[in-house]
């Protein structure tokens, strides 16, 4: 017996835990459609040449290894406020905008979380139903109350706004409202703009704190479009959150880039609160990495670069969008009795397929391809190699 003899094993994260099983799995026509990267039409989770050139940039140029300041990179911070909420947004030149680099976009939600929880310690946090697995852990780990509001209609296959709005309409005022900008994770199900303004509506007359996870920007529609939602927020003078990643944008997964904006009342008000949020960062990894905070800045910096990055991830919405028309079209050839036409219709890397925990056992078990429990697949995994396979695999179990 020793002193830690005591703790047990924490359960096997979901995500992470099929990507294990499936690297373990010795059959040859093993898929994964469960882990949330992009691939290219050959499987392989690309370097961005933008990426590249900025890397060869930034290691001809670096001069130290010194820490970065504890709220990360200043031009980073600066590209990003802009990128998210436009070049000439009057709450950037107000100085009411604060931004704080992070350890990617899970250090995002996980520092504003720990300030929203110092702050507003009596405020429940309202997630959709359903939502990427970490929102929920990460908000309870800091000790906010869990609530959800309804957001995918198993119905329909698409979203349920009555229920969300009358949720939102009668929370408590100070709630913490969570909200996916586009390409909403694990539905690939998102609120069209005459639902937004709904959405801003109701956050503004309930006094209702909106924390806004921005993963996938340039996923669904366009680099700009996709953060109509933020802007709109903006121009309504709310005061909320926005947490965003440039993993998937970038393809740089293993460089750990995020960020976190607060938009506050006043300049006073956002020092005050860059203030906080420097000491809760110092608190847990004191100051952020820089290679990849560099590359990016470097990118969206550099013109040439900057148009390069854009055809880059405009090919990369494309792919998946091809990918998902043809998921579609194939599934509607080969399963004749039902209705998979809602795929088209979905946004982003993620597909809510409707397919039940029974059929993504069977999937596993007998086909080797790996998917969540919820029936999220990735689309991006899909490729003109194994689209048919996997097609007809659904079409065999759902036959049984």
């Amino acid at each position: 017996m020793t002193s830690f003899s005591s703790i047990p094993s924490a359960p096997v994260d979901p995500i992470l835990g099929l990507s294990e099983a499936f690297k373990n799995d010795p059959a040859s026509t093993k898929i994964n459609l469960g882990v949330g990267i992009y691939q290219d039409a050959e499987g392989r989770v690309p370097i961005l040449e933008s990426v590249q050139r900025a890397t060869t940039m930034w290691t001809a140029k670096e001069e130290t290894k010194a820490y970065l300041p504890i709220d990360g990179l200043a031009s980073y911070n600066a590209h990003t406020q802009t990128l998210l909420f436009g070049t000439d947004n009057p709450r950037i030149k107000e100085g009411a905008i604060t931004t704080v680099q992070t350890v990617g976009g899970s250090g995002a939600l996980r520092v504003g979380m720990q300030f929203l929880r110092d702050f507003f310690p009596a405020s429940h946090i309202y997630i959709s139903s359903p939502s990427w697995g970490n929102h929920q852990v990460i908000a309870s780990s800091v000790g906010i109350p869990v609530e959800q509001y309804p957001y995918h209609s198993a119905e329909t296959n698409g979203l349920d706004k009555d229920g969300m709005l009358e949720t939102l309409s009668n929370a408590p005022a100070k709630s913490i409202i969570l909200l996916h900008s586009c390409c909403h994770n694990p539905t690939g199900v998102d609120l069209d703009r005459a639902s937004w303004q709904q959405v801003v509506e109701i956050c503004k007359e309930r006094a209702l704190i909106p924390f806004i996870d921005c993963a996938y920007q340039g996923f669904a529609h366009s680099i700009e479009d996709d953060v109509y939602p933020i802007r709109l927020f903006a121009d309504s003078g709310i005061t909320f959150l926005v947490a965003n990643s440039y993993a998937k944008s970038f393809s740089m997964y293993r460089e750990r880039c995020g960020a976190l904006s607060v938009v506050a009342g006043s300049s006073t008000e956002a020092q005050a609160i860059t203030s906080q949020l420097k000491r809760i960062i110092r608190t847990m990894y004191s100051s952020p990495p820089s290679f990849g905070a560099n590359v990016v800045s470097l990118i969206l910096s550099t013109p040439e670069l900057r148009t390069l990055w854009a055809q880059e991830l405009e090919t990369m919405r494309l792919r998946i969008l091809e990918m998902r028309k043809l998921f579609a079209n194939t599934l509607a050839e080969t399963v004749a009795d039902r209705d998979f036409s809602f795929i088209k219709h979905q946004q982003g890397m993620f597909s809510f397929s409707g397919l039940s925990e029974t059929v993504v056992t069977e999937l596993r078990e007998k086909h080797h391809i790996y998917a969540l429990k919820s029936g999220r697949i990735c689309i991006a995994a899909l490729n003109t190699q194994n689209i048919h396979y996997v097609c007809e695999s659904i079409a065999t179990v759902l036959k049984n």
